[in-house]
């Protein structure tokens, strides 16, 4: 029994060593997840093959959410160990569209993983 959540799960787009799915627990329309098929835990373990052919399915995902839901912007993000915010030990890239209007005021962006940093 695979208790990965990643292994094994359903995806809508893919490439040879990576997939695309949406996120379970999505933070806008959209969010997707980019997954490597090889289980490892960060973004670090992953070959540079597979850190390639996921920068490739990052931009065809871009343009299926572009297509699918006209996001105003895009964040994308990797959370690496624990300490970063990692829960699932197996690497993944967000996708998260962003709509105008989705928070009050989105000046630094992913400077948010660290509240008081993200206003400057």
């Amino acid at each position: 029994m695979n208790l990965c959540p990643f292994c094994d799960s359903e995806f809508y787009l893919e490439n040879t060593t990576c997939y695309a799915r949406f996120d379970l627990y999505p933070v806008t329309k959209g969010h997707t997840l980019v997954i490597p098929k090889r289980h490892v835990a960060t973004w670090f373990d992953m070959s540079q093959q597979e850190q390639i052919d996921a920068m490739n399915l990052v931009q065809a995902v871009k343009l299926q959410l572009d297509k699918d839901y006209s996001p105003d912007g895009y964040n994308i993000g990797v959370n690496c160990e624990a300490a970063a915010g990692q829960t699932i030990a197996h690497a993944h890239i967000h996708v998260i569209p962003r709509y105008k209007g989705d928070m009050s005021d989105p000046k630094g962006g992913v400077r948010g993983v660290i509240p008081e940093k993200q206003k400057y």
